[in-house]
Protein backbone atom coordinates (compact mmCIF):
# COMPACT_ATOMS: atom_id res chain seq x y z
CA UNK A 1 0.00 0.00 0.00
CA UNK A 2 1.55 3.48 -1.05
CA UNK A 3 0.57 6.67 0.77
CA UNK A 4 0.76 10.11 -0.44
CA UNK A 5 0.41 13.28 1.25
CA UNK A 6 -2.49 15.49 -0.07
CA UNK A 7 -2.13 19.41 0.03
CA UNK A 8 -4.67 20.60 2.20
CA UNK A 9 -3.80 23.17 5.54
CA UNK A 10 -4.25 22.78 8.92
CA UNK A 11 -7.79 24.37 8.56
CA UNK A 12 -8.92 20.83 6.75
CA UNK A 13 -8.10 18.11 9.50
CA UNK A 14 -11.53 16.62 9.53
CA UNK A 15 -11.20 13.08 9.38
CA UNK A 16 -11.51 11.27 6.24
CA UNK A 17 -11.27 8.12 4.57
CA UNK A 18 -8.36 7.25 2.26
CA UNK A 19 -9.72 6.78 -1.49
CA UNK A 20 -8.22 3.86 -3.06
CA UNK A 21 -6.52 4.48 -6.22
CA UNK A 22 -5.36 1.87 -8.74
CA UNK A 23 -1.69 0.80 -9.49
CA UNK A 24 0.21 -1.98 -9.81
CA UNK A 25 2.87 -2.01 -6.69
CA UNK A 26 5.06 -5.61 -6.18
CA UNK A 27 2.46 -7.83 -4.29
CA UNK A 28 -1.28 -6.36 -5.75
CA UNK A 29 -0.81 -3.65 -2.90
CA UNK A 30 -3.66 -0.69 -3.87
CA UNK A 31 -2.95 2.85 -3.79
CA UNK A 32 -4.30 5.37 -1.20
CA UNK A 33 -4.08 9.27 -0.51
CA UNK A 34 -4.41 10.48 2.41
CA UNK A 35 -5.74 14.37 2.92
CA UNK A 36 -3.01 15.80 5.05
CA UNK A 37 0.85 16.05 4.79
CA UNK A 38 0.94 17.25 8.93
CA UNK A 39 0.08 13.79 9.73
CA UNK A 40 1.36 11.67 6.91
CA UNK A 41 4.32 9.93 5.90
CA UNK A 42 5.10 7.89 2.58
CA UNK A 43 4.57 4.00 3.60
CA UNK A 44 4.66 1.27 1.04
CA UNK A 45 3.85 -2.24 2.10
CA UNK A 46 4.28 -5.04 -0.50
CA UNK A 47 4.98 -8.63 -0.57
CA UNK A 48 7.98 -9.20 -2.79
CA UNK A 49 9.94 -5.73 -2.17
CA UNK A 50 12.50 -7.19 -4.93
CA UNK A 51 9.89 -6.21 -7.64
CA UNK A 52 9.79 -2.57 -6.45
CA UNK A 53 11.87 -0.08 -8.80
CA UNK A 54 13.09 2.57 -6.65
CA UNK A 55 15.61 5.48 -8.05
CA UNK A 56 19.14 5.86 -6.13
CA UNK A 57 17.83 8.90 -4.15
CA UNK A 58 14.57 7.05 -3.26
CA UNK A 59 16.34 3.83 -1.98
CA UNK A 60 18.79 6.33 0.35
CA UNK A 61 15.58 7.83 1.53
CA UNK A 62 14.16 4.51 2.60
CA UNK A 63 13.97 2.51 6.15
CA UNK A 64 13.15 -1.69 5.74
CA UNK A 65 11.03 -2.81 8.08
CA UNK A 66 10.43 -6.34 8.15
CA UNK A 67 8.06 -8.60 9.72
CA UNK A 68 9.24 -11.43 11.30
CA UNK A 69 7.53 -15.25 12.35
CA UNK A 70 5.82 -14.99 15.48
CA UNK A 71 7.37 -17.15 17.75
CA UNK A 72 5.50 -20.25 18.86
CA UNK A 73 4.82 -18.88 22.54
CA UNK A 74 3.03 -15.30 20.60
CA UNK A 75 1.30 -18.34 18.61
CA UNK A 76 -0.10 -20.26 21.25
CA UNK A 77 -0.75 -17.13 23.15
CA UNK A 78 -3.13 -15.98 20.41
CA UNK A 79 -4.86 -19.13 20.19
CA UNK A 80 -5.56 -19.49 23.36
CA UNK A 81 -7.33 -16.36 23.10
CA UNK A 82 -9.27 -17.95 20.32
CA UNK A 83 -10.28 -20.69 22.28
CA UNK A 84 -11.94 -19.01 24.95
CA UNK A 85 -13.87 -16.47 23.03
CA UNK A 86 -15.07 -19.32 21.06
CA UNK A 87 -15.37 -22.04 23.43
CA UNK A 88 -13.87 -24.74 21.45
CA UNK A 89 -12.75 -28.13 24.32
CA UNK A 90 -9.31 -28.33 23.39
CA UNK A 91 -5.95 -31.05 24.28
CA UNK A 92 -1.82 -29.92 24.41
CA UNK A 93 -1.68 -32.66 21.46
CA UNK A 94 -4.17 -30.59 19.47
CA UNK A 95 -2.47 -27.30 20.12
CA UNK A 96 0.80 -28.75 19.29
CA UNK A 97 0.12 -29.97 16.01
CA UNK A 98 -1.85 -26.64 15.47
CA UNK A 99 1.52 -24.65 16.32
CA UNK A 100 3.21 -26.68 14.26
CA UNK A 101 1.61 -25.94 11.14
CA UNK A 102 1.07 -22.62 11.80
CA UNK A 103 4.74 -22.16 11.35
CA UNK A 104 4.94 -18.55 12.85
CA UNK A 105 1.43 -17.77 10.59
CA UNK A 106 -1.44 -17.11 12.92
CA UNK A 107 -3.56 -16.85 9.28
CA UNK A 108 -2.45 -20.64 9.05
CA UNK A 109 -4.06 -21.60 12.31
CA UNK A 110 -7.58 -22.28 11.79
CA UNK A 111 -7.64 -23.49 8.56
CA UNK A 112 -5.09 -26.42 7.84
CA UNK A 113 -4.95 -30.02 7.12
CA UNK A 114 -4.36 -31.81 10.58
CA UNK A 115 -0.39 -33.18 10.71
CA UNK A 116 -1.17 -36.29 12.17
CA UNK A 117 -3.78 -37.36 9.19
CA UNK A 118 -0.47 -35.89 6.87
CA UNK A 119 1.96 -38.08 8.55
CA UNK A 120 -0.09 -41.13 8.58
CA UNK A 121 -0.18 -40.46 4.79
CA UNK A 122 3.31 -40.09 4.26
CA UNK A 123 3.71 -43.67 6.49
CA UNK A 124 1.56 -45.49 3.79
CA UNK A 125 3.43 -44.06 1.01
CA UNK A 126 6.99 -45.60 2.47
CA UNK A 127 5.33 -48.64 2.86
CA UNK A 128 4.08 -48.20 -0.63
CA UNK A 129 0.14 -48.99 0.42
CA UNK A 130 -1.16 -46.42 -2.35
CA UNK A 131 -5.04 -47.05 -1.04
CA UNK A 132 -4.66 -45.90 2.24
CA UNK A 133 -2.56 -43.26 1.55
CA UNK A 134 -5.19 -41.91 -0.96
CA UNK A 135 -8.19 -42.73 1.37
CA UNK A 136 -6.73 -40.02 3.81
CA UNK A 137 -5.95 -37.39 0.90
CA UNK A 138 -9.40 -37.98 -0.36
CA UNK A 139 -10.66 -37.40 3.37
CA UNK A 140 -8.58 -34.30 3.57
CA UNK A 141 -9.92 -33.02 0.13
CA UNK A 142 -13.36 -33.79 0.59
CA UNK A 143 -13.36 -32.04 4.22
CA UNK A 144 -12.76 -28.64 1.81
CA UNK A 145 -8.82 -28.72 2.00
CA UNK A 146 -7.26 -26.41 -0.89
CA UNK A 147 -4.54 -28.71 -3.07
CA UNK A 148 -2.24 -25.68 -1.54
CA UNK A 149 -2.72 -26.46 1.90
CA UNK A 150 -2.54 -29.87 1.70
CA UNK A 151 0.98 -30.09 -0.36
CA UNK A 152 3.01 -27.23 2.00
CA UNK A 153 1.33 -29.52 4.99
CA UNK A 154 2.74 -32.90 3.15
CA UNK A 155 6.13 -30.77 2.51
CA UNK A 156 6.29 -29.64 6.42
CA UNK A 157 5.51 -32.91 7.85
CA UNK A 158 8.13 -34.79 5.36
CA UNK A 159 11.43 -32.72 6.43
CA UNK A 160 10.77 -33.84 9.65
CA UNK A 161 9.64 -37.71 8.94
CA UNK A 162 11.95 -40.38 10.42
CA UNK A 163 13.16 -42.01 7.26
CA UNK A 164 16.66 -42.47 4.87
CA UNK A 165 17.95 -39.49 4.36
CA UNK A 166 17.98 -40.50 0.50
CA UNK A 167 14.62 -41.57 0.64
CA UNK A 168 13.43 -37.82 2.13
CA UNK A 169 15.22 -36.26 -0.63
CA UNK A 170 13.38 -38.05 -3.10
CA UNK A 171 9.93 -37.64 -1.63
CA UNK A 172 10.96 -33.86 -0.94
CA UNK A 173 12.02 -33.17 -4.81
CA UNK A 174 8.44 -35.40 -6.16
CA UNK A 175 6.81 -32.71 -3.21
CA UNK A 176 8.43 -29.64 -5.12
CA UNK A 177 7.85 -30.73 -8.34
CA UNK A 178 3.61 -31.27 -7.66
CA UNK A 179 3.82 -27.95 -5.54
CA UNK A 180 5.37 -26.39 -8.68
CA UNK A 181 2.21 -27.97 -10.52
CA UNK A 182 -0.47 -26.52 -8.36
CA UNK A 183 0.99 -23.08 -8.23
CA UNK A 184 0.76 -23.10 -12.15
CA UNK A 185 -3.22 -24.04 -11.79
CA UNK A 186 -3.01 -27.79 -12.34
CA UNK A 187 -4.79 -28.63 -9.20
CA UNK A 188 -7.12 -31.25 -9.14
CA UNK A 189 -7.42 -34.51 -6.93
CA UNK A 190 -5.75 -36.78 -10.06
CA UNK A 191 -2.62 -34.55 -9.71
CA UNK A 192 -2.13 -35.21 -5.59
CA UNK A 193 -3.14 -38.66 -6.57
CA UNK A 194 -0.44 -38.78 -9.02
CA UNK A 195 1.90 -37.30 -5.99
CA UNK A 196 1.29 -40.32 -4.01
CA UNK A 197 1.29 -42.69 -6.47
CA UNK A 198 4.89 -41.57 -7.14
CA UNK A 199 6.17 -41.25 -3.58
CA UNK A 200 5.18 -45.08 -3.31
CA UNK A 201 7.00 -46.04 -6.09
CA UNK A 202 10.00 -45.11 -4.28
CA UNK A 203 9.68 -47.45 -1.76
CA UNK A 204 8.12 -50.20 -3.47
CA UNK A 205 9.75 -53.19 -4.57
CA UNK A 206 10.98 -53.87 -8.29
CA UNK A 207 8.79 -56.26 -10.39
CA UNK A 208 10.72 -59.06 -11.66
CA UNK A 209 10.47 -59.34 -15.46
Amino acid sequence: MEVQESGCDAAETRAQEPSPVPSKTAGGAGHYELPCPAATAHLLVCVFDCQLMFSEPIQSRCAVLRYTKLTDAQVLTRLMNVIEKEKVPYTDDGLEAIIFTAQGDMRQVCDEPHPLLVKEMIQHCVDANIDEAYKILAHLWHLGYSPEDIISNIFRVCKTFPMAEYLKLEFIKEIGYTHMKVAEGVNSLLQMAGLLARLCQKTMAPVAS
